[in-house]
């Protein structure tokens, strides 16, 4: 998984479920708490998928993300999800439960970020997976400010760190995963994606141009190799995989040849 240590390898716990899309649900594994997303919850596998790439995507851009695994649930384990039933046995997406807070909308908050620069490669994290569930300007705006999440760094600097985390609404806005991902309208959707109106003001054309640089070194043989890390449980076939691997690859150009003009039309961009 992206990045760290952490990798729990059973649930001892049941703490608390959510009412989430997902229903998420807060346990106790071997080796600390955690976030876990499982089989069984309301809008089906292909969400799983989905987080795991969008994570994966993230950690390669370079963006901090949460200490993430994949965990398996057995028979016997009984797990309550905020819908009434309980978690499928099988492959679960866990995330490490780390102290921190959703951002709460306002410019002074994203000033002091100890990694400000990293928003500008989370615009083009969330342009490049076409994620809904950040920020989804006009005509269908979609504002979830809960998903730009700050974490409580105490060294070598104290402050706030933002993460790139759920990314289960990517790629499909939350549909199932099929063939249609490698259409042409999708791999040249030209909307930009997680630009809340408070990051223009910190985005800088040089910033851009470093995540965009790095965007332009994915091909299809990374991002196959991303792909192939879903579990065959979560029921991503593999005519599906071939047109995800397609998506992500020339969708990395597109985005790279064009991102600087859809965000400052005007040109210019601001100064770094």
């Amino acid at each position: 998984m992206p990045h760290g240590t952490w990798n729990p390898q059973t649930i001892k716990r049941f703490i608390e479920s959510f009412p989430t899309s997902t229903n998420v649900v807060r346990v106790e594994t071997d080796v600390g708490e955690g976030f876990l997303k499982p089989l069984g919850n309301p809008e089906g596998p292909h969400v799983l998928a989905c987080e795991l790439v969008g994570t994966l995507l993230a950690d390669w851009l370079g963006i901090p993300t949460l200490e993430t695994a994949i965990i398996s649930i057995g028979d016997g384990d009984e797990i309550p999800l905020a819908c009434g039933r309980l978690a499928d046995p099988g492959p679960a997406f866990i995330s490490k439960a780390e102290q921190g807070l959703a951002w709460g909308g306002d410019s002074t908050t994203l000033e002091n970020l100890l990694n400000k620069n990293d928003l500008a490669r989370l615009v083009v994290l969330d342009t490049w997976i076409r994620n809904c569930d950040r920020y989804r300007p006009e005509p269908d705006v979609r504002i979830n400010r809960d998903n730009v999440f700050l974490i409580w760094a105490s060294a070598p600097t104290p402050g706030l760190v933002l993460n790139a985390i759920d990314h289960t609404h990517a790629f499909t806005c939350g549909r199932e995963l099929t063939r249609t991902l490698s259409s042409i309208d999708k791999i040249q959707d030209e909307m930009v994606y997680g630009c809340f109106p408070e990051f223009r003001p910190l985005l800088t054309a040089d910033e851009i141009g470093l995540a965009v640089d790095r965007l332009q070194r994915m091909d299809r043989a990374l991002a196959e190799g991303l792909v192939q890390r879903i579990p065959r449980e979560w029921q991503v076939e593999d005519e599906v995989r071939t047109a995800w691997v397609r998506l992500i690859s020339e969708r990395a150009g597109f985005v790279a040849r064009h991102l600087e003009a859809w965000i400052w039309p005007e040109g210019g961009g601001n100064a770094g």
